[in-house]
């Protein structure tokens, strides 16, 4: 029998996609022949990820574990299809991966992937998820973790659509009790709802309000019907007067420049020069006291609508009530010091498939 180096074992994984014990064995039956080795690999099925590899898993569910009231981890896994997201066998996995994490040290997606499966000491996390790609016959991939805890405090999780969302808050306050831990949930429950970008406007740093500030000056000049009276009508009489549009938009301009609707009857290419007018005099525009204010009054309803402590309280009983208040009205010194919020997917480009087309397809061999 050959002698099956570790670098033989790496070569054919790296190859293979199979698991190391995988590997070892099936160097061993084909007495260290690589070429046999991956065709033994492919005719027991352990080979199946690498075709896999290149797929697009953008579906998946996300699973919380805990433990007591203050640590948990989140995990968002991916599947090809929602129909292998609500297989038992993939939530398991998905379950195994989150208490994996909750009780690991991993920095990062590689540290973990290299960790000792928890359920089996002689395989590492990536030899669980290929295995699991070969059983289930899709591809499988763990995206994403997050591990949380405070000594100061308490967390409070919550899941929703069936693993589309989890979501973890982060509490603090010298007095951890019923009242609190019921605030949280609801607080986790408006993460899940609203989605907020920050806790609060003091976690939005100088570089990322600047960012705002811009785009939000951008969007208001490349939004000419909105802007004040008197610096749409110089952008409308330079149009005009400098005979900028067509002679469609000049004449139904000439038409209807009394109605409110006025831009109703205004083709896209007249409305996009008007905003090529105002980007040029960026400026003077943005040195308008009226102009300003509209942009901050923008700025603000963001920030407001991005940041958690801002929100209005989704259970508020006046409809007004923020998130900020809601917590005061709690326990005054309750604070949120984290909020962790996976939605399964997002950022992902995603398969536009015709399923019953695929099916077909596969029936006509």
């Amino acid at each position: 029998m050959a002698d099956i180096s570790a670098s033989m074992v790496k070569e054919l994984r790296e190859k293979s996609g199979a698991g190391m014990m995988d590997c070892k064995k099936a160097l061993n039956e084909t007495n260290g022949d690589m070429d046999a080795a991956l065709e033994f690999l492919k005719k027991n099925g352990q080979a199946k990820a690498v075709k896999k590899a290149s797929r697009i898993a953008a579906e998946g569910i996300c699973c919380i574990s805990t433990e007591g009231d203050n640590k948990a981890a989140v995990v968002e896994v991916n599947s090809e299809t929602d129909f292998v997201a609500k297989n038992e066998k993939f939530q398991n996995f998905v379950k195994d991966v989150a208490d994996q994490v909750l009780n690991s040290n991993a920095a990062d997606l590689d540290a973990l992937m290299a960790e000792t499966w928890i359920k089996d000491s002689s395989k590492t996390v990536n030899d669980v998820q290929v295995e699991m790609t070969a059983t289930i016959g899709e591809k499988i991939s763990i995206r994403r973790f997050e591990k949380v805890s405070t000594d100061n405090g308490c967390v409070a999780t919550y899941v929703h659509g069936g693993g589309r969302i989890g979501v973890i808050v982060v509490g603090e306050t010298a007095n951890v009790n019923d009242g609190v831990k019921e605030a949280l949930k609801n607080v986790a429950l408006q993460v899940a709802s609203m989605n907020p970008q920050y806790v609060s406007r003091d976690d939005i740093s100088a570089d990322e309000m600047k960012k705002i500030e811009e785009i939000t000056l951008d969007a208001a000049l490349n939004d000419p019907a909105t802007l004040p009276k008197p610096i749409l009508q110089k952008l409308l009489d330079k149009a005009v007067n400098e005979k900028l549009w067509s002679e469609e938009d000049l004449t139904a301009y000439e038409a209807e420049k009394s109605n409110k609707f006025l831009f109703n009857f205004l083709s896209d290419a007249a409305k996009a020069t008007l905003a090529g007018l105002a980007m040029d005099d960026k400026a003077n525009i943005s040195a308008d006291k009226i102009f300003s204010g509209l942009v901050q009054g923008r700025i603000s309803k963001q920030i407001k609508e991005s940041t958690l402590l801002e929100q209005v309280y989704v259970k508020a009983e006046d409809g007004k009530q923020n998130v900020g208040a809601y917590l005061k009205s709690v326990s005054a010194d309750l604070k949120i010091a984290k909020i962790v919020r996976f939605e399964t997917g997002e950022g992902m480009e995603k398969k536009n498939e015709d399923f019953a087309a695929e099916v077909a397809k596969q029936m006509n061999g």
